[in-house]
């Protein structure tokens, strides 16, 4: 009977080395290519963050801050905004006059207003109250608006158009507000410089209308 051969270890095929499991691979070298690219697209987004930032403070919102007691109780010293400016955007575009509706809390830019002795454009956040074409009266303590809608006159601090508590409105004003203008107050009657004082505002020096109001965190709120 043929017997099996026996194969010794020292006959035996040399054994095929694998490195241990417990090696990380080598990571494959980048090209200079790749690495040009990824220099570049970290420069892009560096030089694109502001741009995409002034565009949006430019023509989409804003965020201010409140300077002064003219809006209160309706908005406090040093509240927190954002303002929405697309609907003026849009009217610039469209070479059309933004005219915001009864109520709407805006920021617009008054021009040659006094800083200490120097005339200054300033920023300003009032309520619109007068629309084009109509008639508005301020007389013994109270505002009222004649229009089509109203030839016999009423008064938009108690039509609850907008909330605001009840306050006597100084001056002796009687004035049709042209057309592509808004009369504008600060709910503060006692307190506030606006269009009593300088008259109605264009729409074109309309920078947009509240929307909300971020700060303080407890009294957010939308508009």
């Amino acid at each position: 009977m043929q017997q099996t051969p026996i194969i010794s270890q020292s006959d035996a095929p040399n054994p095929v080395t694998t490195p241990p499991s417990h090696l990380p691979p080598k990571p494959p070298k980048k090209s200079h290519s790749e690495g040009w690219r990824s220099a570049l697209s970290t420069i892009a987004i560096l030089i694109a963050a502001p741009l995409v930032a002034i565009f949006l403070t430019s023509f989409i919102f804003q965020s201010y801050e409140v300077d002064g007691p003219s809006m209160e109780t309706t908005l406090q010293n040093r509240d927190r905004l954002i303002v929405w400016k697309v609907p003026h955007t849009m009217a610039r575009l469209t070479d059309k006059n933004y005219i915001p509706s009864r109520g709407t809390i805006i920021v617009f830019v008054k021009r040659g207003i006094s800083n200490f002795g120097e005339p200054d454009d300033k920023q300003l956040i009032k309520r619109v109250i007068g629309l084009p074409g109509e008639r508005l009266v301020v007389n013994d303590g109270a505002i009222t608006i004649y229009n089509k809608e109203h030839p016999e006159g009423f008064n938009p601090d108690t039509s609850g158009i907008y909330q605001k508590q009840e306050q006597l409105t100084a001056g002796n004003i009687d004035i049709t507000v042209p057309q592509g203008e808004v009369f504008v107050c600060g709910d503060n009657r006692s307190n506030s410089l606006d269009s009593r004082a300088f008259g109605a505002i264009s729409s074109k020096d309309i920078v947009g209308e509240l929307t909300f109001r971020i700060f303080p965190f407890n009294k957010v709120k939308s508009y």
